[in-house]
Parts: structure tokens; sequence; C-alpha cells
């Protein structure tokens, strides 16, 4: 299949998953907990349901992995990653910031990434050497000429260890804190594509939280690697840094490096 014709897919992915969970937003809506504690929705359950459905009848060889429903065909060369709200907390809150990520790795690299915000109406397209898409226009990222002038975001404080914590607290010491931002989940890096953010830092996501946001951050002219500046892959560990100004990163890294 062409580029072309895997962003057209992709879009009619987004579509099908908001098609599922506008109706459920802010409304009486079925929950539990899962096995780690973290919450999962009927929403949750449905869009990932509709993607699913979609991707069988018209890319049956390539390989699935979902956040609510596991993986198929796992040898597949090409995978789609699929995490139908990220950012349930948000929902489940009322919150309009959470997002249907959308990612298609190509022998474990993410080539293309979709963050839909369903509520709002807005997406950010990102495809491998093509510029991000905001709604059909070109995103970009801001630049950042020192450290002490980011912004900086994290979904909470709750989702670091201690250990990881301590690394996040020095580098946010680095930054502009006054104006952290807490909350937001993939939104943040969204907004960081569109250059009103310009760093976010977090440990311990799964690859259905970052395949899709590697490709949208980096076509809009930022960075997204792992805490010591190695590339995201399907083997990456979690921890996450996206950053909208390149020219940063070394002093992004060295922040985060816990001198003892």
């Amino acid at each position: 299949m062409s580029l072309e014709s895997d962003l057209a897919l992709a879009q009619r992915l987004a579509d099908v998953a908001g098609a599922a969970i506008r109706p459920l937003f802010r409304s009486a809506y079925s929950h539990e907990a899962k096995a780690d504690a973290s919450p999962v929705t009927e929403a949750d359950r449905a869009a990932e349901a509709a993607m699913r459905r979609l991707l069988d009848a018209e890319a049956p060889r390539d390989g699935i992995i979902g956040e609510e429903y596991g993986a198929e065909r796992p040898d597949a060369s090409r995978q789609w990653v699929l995490d139908p709200i990220d950012g349930t907390v948000s929902f489940m809150a009322g919150r309009p910031i959470f997002g249907t990520l959308i990612a298609l790795l190509q022998d474990g690299w993410p080539i293309l990434g979709i963050i839909d915000q369903p509520i709002s109406g807005e997406r950010w397209v990102g495809a491998m050497g093509q510029p991000t898409l905001f709604n059909g226009k070109p995103a970009a990222t801001r630049p950042c000429r020192n450290l002490a002038d980011a912004v900086l975001a994290t979904t909470g404080p709750q989702y670091f260890t201690d250990h990881d914590g301590e690394h996040f607290m020095a580098l946010a010491a680095k930054t502009s804190h006054k104006r952290m931002v807490f909350g937001g989940d993939c939104y943040n890096y969204g907004l960081l594509a569109s250059g009103h953010i310009d760093l976010v830092a977090e440990a311990g996501l799964k690859l259905h939280d970052y395949a899709a946001l590697v490709p949208v951050v980096e076509g809009a002219g930022g960075t997204m690697c792992d805490w010591n500046g190695e590339p995201l892959n399907a083997d990456s560990a979690g921890h996450v840094i996206a950053l909208g100004d390149p020219a940063r990163l070394e002093d992004v890294v060295e922040g985060l490096a816990c001198h003892h």
C-alpha cells in the first residue's frame, strides 16, 4: 500500500473511533477497573472494536496491537497500533483533552501517526517525510532559545516512580516551571506540534501511548526520543521526551540525568 492510501485508512479509523466515542462522552456509560487498576470504559472498547473491524476488512494482512484487545498477526512487518482513548481518566471526568491514537509501524518503527480529539474536532496527522497537518494545515513547533524559558508538560506526578520523579523534577527545575502544565495525555503532544508547549517528559508509557506521537511531533519540526536521547521504536522502555526545538535536546537529556 502507498503512504497516501495508508493515511486515508488511518483517517477513516479516526472517524469510526470518534463516532463510537462521541455519544458516550459526559453520558451514562459503563466502566470498570483493569487488572492494573487503570479504568476502561464502554467507549474505549467500542472505539477499538470499530477500528479493528475496519482494519480486518481493509488491511487483513497487517498486524494490530490494541490497548484493549491485544495483538493480532504479531509477525506481520506492518502493525497498526491503536489506543482508542488515550486519557480515559480525562474522558471520565468530562474533560475533552483525551484523544484517539493511531499509528502504523514498519518493522517496529512508527511511520505514520494520528492524534484525534473527537469532541473538539481537532486532528493532527503525521507521516514520515511529510509535514504534519493540523486539521489539514501545516503545524510547526516553536523555537525555544533557552531551557529556562521552556513550557514543560506531563500528564501527572502520580505516573512517575520515585526514581523517575526525581529525574523529572530535576529537569523541571531548569525550565519555566511556574508555567508547567499537568494533565493532557496525548493532547500535550499535539499542542507541542502546533507550537504552544515546548517540552513533554513522561515515563511508564506503553507502545500504544507513544507510537502515534512520533511522526506527528517530528513532522512538525520537533524531536522525540527516550530519556537517553535514543529514537523511539517498539522496543523502547516508555521513558519519552517530546521537544519542539531539537537544539535543546542536549540540555534536556542533561537535565534529566540525576547527578548525585
